[in-house]
């Protein structure tokens, strides 16, 4: 009887690991056709560069905003086909075209925007050569500050008249804090790493704790990542769980309709994996070990605090100095998360408070508790620490379905991997997770 159940287990495991091994390809060649959020985030980092411009003293202008923020606006928008780019950023090409048969050209289709029609209607009357002694005041006409600004002094008129100084002062903070916040931070984290590394060569360091892992085989592991994680929670879930959430919040509007989805899938695709993590963990009785089979430990709370943050601080020039290494050498492979679209493309609260709890509480704790709360012990007992920590950080990296991000993510999966070794707790794990999900969400919403 027990040789039947465990013949059906390996059947199940090796038809869920088929199953994986299709879905990620899929998931992963798709991700190449999925837009990358870099080349909108550059654009959204240009303007700013451009409102800010006014604000910031010439001495530092050079530094932190680079030498023509307009001329590279302009150039930004011009790699856009007009067949893509959205009516403000075309009304935006417009205004900075110099060559008045390209303005005509860019500005052949209409508005769909009343407000639009009328900045349109000021820059043909300037080419039919009329005086334009009068352009709508700030609050007569629905443009946003940079809009408005451009328009305005492409017209001729005074700095006294266009420029929002407020405005362009908030956004010159703005963007200097979403510079010089991984600017530094990337600084301590280096120091950080190369005084560990110093501690490492020198056998200074203190001993790491033992790992402990739950008595459970590889096939276990196959059952909770193909099984529950990729078949029953990437694929089943969704596709029961979608059309009724499609249903029940079609007639919202879209950020809040969005966000809603986000959420419910995320928690749907959790269900699996917590169930058979349930069951496999049921009959484990871990008498005589601190914390149990998961090693969450969240006391003492201070030190896992502050363990979480030097790991943060210590990845992140490694993850940033990889991603940049992947863009310089293969370029943009685009296949960015679609949640980072979602954070750039809302400005509601309860839509980014639903996409915050989704990045910054449910996915840190729900991931660390699979990847480095069960599948790296079990896998640290049976092939090492070093390659444990290689294949979680993989796995971990390919489940996120992304060619782009694999690398980065990559890094990411071995720092909290490293993490989960060095503390032998969870805690930490997902706290430094967490952190790495809402420093990257507050970077996007500085940038919005």
């Amino acid at each position: 009887m027990r040789q039947a159940k465990t013949g059906w287990k390996w059947a199940i495991a090796l038809f869920s690991l088929l199953l994986t091994v299709l879905i990620w390809q899929q998931g992963l060649q798709e991700s190449f056709e999925r837009p990358s959020v870099a080349p909108k985030i550059s654009l959204m980092q240009t303007e700013m560069a451009v409102s800010a411009s006014s604000s910031l003293p010439e001495t530092i202008q050079e530094v932190f905003l680079g030498s023509e923020p307009q001329e590279k606006l302009y150039q930004a928008l011009s790699d856009i086909p007009l067949g893509q780019i959205e009516d403000r950023e075309r009304l935006l090409l417009a205004i900075l075209e110099e060559s008045e048969n390209e303005q005509k050209f860019i500005l052949k289709k209409g508005f769909n925007d009343k407000n639009f029609e009328t900045v349109k209607g000021y820059i043909l009357d300037r080419q039919k050569g009329k005086e334009l002694d009068r352009f709508p005041d700030f609050d007569e006409i629905e443009l946003d500050p940079l809009l408005y600004q451009i328009s305005c002094s492409s017209l001729g008129f005074t700095d006294e008249k266009c420029i929002n100084k407020k405005y362009n002062f908030h956004t010159s903070i703005r963007l200097l804090t979403s510079q010089l916040f991984p600017f530094f931070a990337s600084i301590v984290g280096s120091i950080l790493l190369i005084r560990y590394a110093f501690i490492f060569l020198r056998k200074k360091n203190t001993p790491w704790p033992e790992m402990i892992s739950p008595p459970l085989s590889v096939i276990d592991m196959v059952l909770l990542i193909s099984g529950g994680f990729v078949v029953i929670g990437e694929v089943v879930f969704p596709a029961l769980i979608i059309p009724i959430t499609d249903l029940l919040f079609n007639n919202l509007s879209s950020p809040l309709n969005q966000s809603l989805r986000v959420f419910i899938g995320y928690c749907s695709m959790t269900i699996a994996p917590l169930f058979i993590i349930r069951y496999q963990l049921m009959g484990l009785v871990p008498s005589g070990i601190d914390g149990g089979w998961l090693q969450w430990k969240i006391r003492p709370i201070k030190e896992g605090l502050f363990k979480s943050i030097s790991g943060w601080l210590m990845i992140m020039p490694l993850v940033l100095l990889i991603g940049w290494l992947m863009n310089e050498i293969i370029g943009d492979q685009g296949g960015s998360n679609p949640l980072l679209e979602l954070v750039l493309g809302s400005d509601e609260f309860f839509p980014l408070f639903l996409l915050l709890i989704t990045t910054v509480v449910l996915a840190p704790v729900f991931e660390e508790l699979v990847f480095r709360g069960i599948l790296l012990p079990v896998l640290v007992s049976k092939v090492g620490k070093a390659s444990g920590v290689l294949l979680s950080a993989l796995i971990f990296a390919l489940a996120h379905l992304s060619v782009g991000e694999l690398p980065p993510l990559f890094v990411l999966g071995i720092g909290l991997g490293l993490m989960r070794l060095s503390s032998g707790r969870l805690f930490p794990c997902a706290l430094m997770h967490s952190l790495w999900n809402g420093v990257t969400f507050i970077s996007l919403l500085l940038v919005a």
